[in-house]
């Protein structure tokens, strides 16, 4: 396998990334369905979604207890270094598959209402969770469960749409979501407010393959009907072979972002 650069005359002319700080949502139902298509798909997640930096998973510290909320098939929780670490999803599928994974202490929870006791937390974790919450909620449970100086991180993986201009485009094929501007910061509500920012860049290395199963962790992908689903793969197939020239056996560098926030009560 080699590494294959697309050659820049084939970049598309086409509209500039998205100016947004969070996802745009018709209604709080359209958000809890695109939600909601996560209850499929953890296996393939689990293999392509990438893990977090060093640098974010610092943030969180290393002593105490530790609860990884949304935490998916644990890409973030299986690097906390804390004593006792717990995690809870409410998808049913992704916490199997982390439990399979970590064996550590994992149930079926949202953020606004995690079934833990008053107080009994030192650090929460929220790795591409934060988004799909309702803030005012979620923050009010964050303070009943949290102690008394207790942190929140707040974490995202965004593919860099910046770094080159293909890769904008890609990420328009697999709905990838271009949500989240670079600098942007989370909305909060009482009593939390950002006290650290880690913000970096780094590098996926995929397959061909690989990069089909990205796109098919994606939530539109999720949700979508068998046709649509078919013209996302060959709209895909079409951009990486025919329009940028990637051989089969080639490796697709991705960039990425990482944006991390340190949170903490006012």
């Amino acid at each position: 396998m080699s590494t294959h650069h697309p050659d820049p005359s084939h970049y598309p002319s086409y509209r500039k990334p998205s100016s947004a700080t969070a996802p745009r949502f018709h209604s709080t139902d359209a958000r809890d369905t695109s939600a909601r298509a996560f209850s499929t798909g953890a296996s393939t997640y689990h293999d392509v979604r990438p893990g977090y930096p060093d640098e974010v998973v610092a943030l969180a510290g290393n002593t105490g207890t530790v609860v990884d909320i949304g935490a998916g098939t644990g890409k973030l929780t299986q690097a906390l270094p804390h004593p006792h670490v717990l995690a809870c999803d409410p998808s049913a599928d992704m916490a199997r598959q982390l439990h399979q994974n970590l064996r550590i202490p994992t149930w079926r929870a949202t953020a606004e209402n995690t079934a833990l006791s008053d107080a009994s937390i030192d650090t929460i974790t929220c790795a591409q969770t934060w988004h799909w919450v309702d803030v005012e909620a979620a923050s009010a449970e964050f303070d009943r469960i949290l102690r008394p100086g207790g942190t929140v991180v707040l974490a995202w993986n965004t593919i860099d749409v910046e770094a080159d201009p293909w890769i904008l485009r890609l990420t328009r094929i697999m709905h990838s979501g271009d949500i989240l501007r670079a600098g942007f910061t989370p909305k909060l509500a009482t009593p939390w407010q950002i006290d650290e920012e880690v913000r970096t860049h780094w590098v996926q290395r995929l397959t061909i393959p690989e990069v089909h199963q990205l796109m098919h962790t994606r939530s539109y992908w999720l949700r979508s009907k068998a046709a649509i689903r078919e013209r996302m793969t060959a709209n895909l197939n079409w951009y990486l072979h025919e329009h940028l020239g990637f051989a089969a056996d080639d490796i697709v560098e991705i960039t990425y972002r990482s944006d991390a926030f340190l949170v903490r009560r006012a």
